[in-house]
């Protein structure tokens, strides 16, 4: 009898490095992504009456009451671009931010049924979240491609340029913070419940500064005060970038990208090795 271990397909042992990322293993376990990703795609709007249209309709809307009251109650001006089109542009690309976070800052608790069961590469959940959540960004910019036509042939003043093309390096950008910064919040979560409450507060709070409804030039030169609030926030240059690459107002900053992404990727491992410790002993505290 051969009690070689390499008569085996696959062998679990425990994890003992510092980082635990092994591409190999959520290769092979792929079909269980996928089967998540249409798990979340599925079942969120299943028992709805409006069903994928609120991918629609939450957007529509915020971005018409940003309109009201940042636009045409406290003037905030927009330049060449319609106001409409300028808080869409922002909201889209924030709604994949939160859209990731929310859904990954709750994995272990969300989860705990099954990972008490089954064994399976655990950062394969929080990382169909971000890939579900992909579909639903480009549902909503559908919706932002067919304003921009609609105002474009109404007689405003748009343009696009070359940096489009950088978009989906924006956007993934933003995936993977969102990945990390959940992955550090589900891990506390399992100890510290208040957490979860603490998260949709924040992100609340985190909209307005985050330059979402408005110009990171503006906040500066309105409130200098207060401006480097907004300048040490790396999401704010992802917005800021992202209505650049969209409707060509704005800038791109090179350094404030350059400090983005050394932030998430800073971010990205701290939450990574929090969770890989957290995975080993939740099923305790949870």
């Amino acid at each position: 009898m051969n009690n070689n271990s390499n008569d085996w397909l696959f062998e679990i042992t425990p994890k003992n490095k510092f980082f635990s990322l092994n591409f190999k293993e959520v290769w092979q376990y792929r079909d269980l992504l996928f089967l998540f990703v249409k798990r979340d795609v599925i079942t969120v709007y299943k028992q709805t009456v409006l069903g994928p249209l609120w991918y629609l309709i939450q957007p529509l809307f915020t971005s018409i009451t940003f309109t009201i009251i940042f636009n045409n109650v406290a003037g905030i001006n927009t330049g060449s671009v319609p106001p409409f089109l300028f808080n869409l542009a922002g909201i889209t690309v924030w709604n994949y931010f939160t859209a990731c976070l929310n859904g990954t800052s709750d994995t272990f608790k969300a989860n705990a049924g099954i990972f008490g069961k089954v064994y399976f590469p655990r950062i394969i959940t929080p990382l169909s979240v971000v890939i579900s959540n992909l579909i639903k960004l480009g549902i909503q910019l559908v919706i932002f491609i067919a304003f921009y036509i609609f105002y474009y042939f109404k007689g405003s003043d748009l343009s696009l340029n070359s940096s489009l093309l950088l978009f989906p390096l924006l956007i993934a950008i933003m995936g993977i913070l969102g990945l990390g910064l959940g992955m550090l919040i589900s891990s506390m979560v399992t100890k510290y419940r208040d957490f979860s409450y603490l998260v949709a507060f924040g992100i609340q709070l985190l909209m307005y500064l985050s330059a979402v409804m408005y110009p990171m030039e503006l906040i500066k030169a309105k409130l200098p005060a207060y401006g480097w609030i907004v300048e040490y926030n790396p999401l704010a240059y992802i917005i800021e970038s992202s209505r650049y690459m969209l409707l060509n107002v704005g800038e791109i900053s090179v350094i404030g990208l350059g400090y983005t992404v050394t932030i998430t990727i800073a971010i990205f491992f701290l939450g990574l090795l929090i969770f890989n410790k957290t995975e080993k002993s939740f099923i305790d505290t949870v």
